[in-house]
């Protein structure tokens, strides 16, 4: 895995294809060899040059223990497209990974083209504040939950009731989600980066093109949180992809893909 040193800090990255670039970043403690399966076969065969990214925390990126913010994250991909030359280029977040890609837009939209923006938000009300509290207790307290207990969990919060009920899908989800469980702490990052203040407003002043997913049975990013994003940001556009819950696009690869391929060929 090649590796760059830009804002400071080593990022570790992956490049496939050949054509226009897009850059891909993932959300809390996921590496970016999530997009490998479903979403880099879709988008080089599309013509893409697809660049995916391990944000800070995520080896081999740098360890970043006293952990960061969404500025450090929107710096390191912009300091990632710099260093590949690749600006202004197209540009696809999911949860986390979408709400720094709004702060990069605002800070340096000239790196952009055009920006994909899935299951994201621009607040945190009650519930997600709840979330991001007990996510950074968890953490702090260097607690570790069972690898079985850990991915019923994940299971009940990030998938669609579409999935759960088929048992089939769903033993491979869990045997997923468990050996993903078991990976040492440093694999997963800091979880529970979410926006301090309401930032709809200044999303008011973002002026490159940009499609908004939400997913429908989402529970960690309700789609009306999504729907905001869409609404604060001019002339964007949403769609709500349904029968997912917040892994959408493993759910959902082909419903997902081909909305954003639809979106960069406009």
């Amino acid at each position: 895995m090649p590796i760059a040193q830009a804002n400071g800090v080593k990022l570790g990255y992956d490049e496939y294809g050949a054509g226009e670039p897009l850059v891909m970043v993932t959300g809390s403690g996921a590496p970016g060899r999530m997009w490998r399966t479903h979403q880099v076969p879709a988008l080089t065969g599309a013509g893409f040059r697809v660049i995916t990214l391990d944000n800070r925390g995520i080896p081999p990126s740098d360890p970043c223990p006293r952990g960061f913010t969404l500025d450090d994250m929107a710096a390191d991909i912009g300091g990632l497209i710099d260093h590949l030359g690749a600006g202004p280029c197209r540009i696809v977040g999911y949860s986390l990974g979408a709400i720094a890609v709004q702060e990069l837009l605002l800070a340096r939209p000239e790196l952009v083209h055009q920006a994909v923006l899935m299951a994201t938000c621009g607040r945190s009300d009650t519930l997600t504040a709840a979330m991001t509290a007990a996510d950074r207790e968890l953490d702090d307290s260097a607690g570790v939950l069972p690898p079985r207990y850990a991915a019923y969990v994940q299971a009940l919060q990030n998938l669609s009731p579409r999935t759960l009920d088929d048992e089939e899908r769903l033993r491979d989800w869990l045997a997923v989600l468990e050996m993903s469980a078991a990976d040492p702490p440093g694999v997963r990052g800091r979880p529970g980066l979410r926006p301090a203040q309401d930032r709809r407003h200044a999303y008011r002043r973002i002026s490159r093109p940009c499609l908004v997913i939400g997913f429908q049975d989402d529970l960690v990013v309700r789609p009306h949180l999504s729907r905001e994003v869409a609404r604060s940001i001019p002339g964007s556009v949403y769609a709500e992809i349904p029968g997912c819950g917040h892994y959408g696009y493993l759910e959902r690869p082909a419903a997902v893909n081909a909305a954003i391929i639809d979106f960069f060929a406009r």
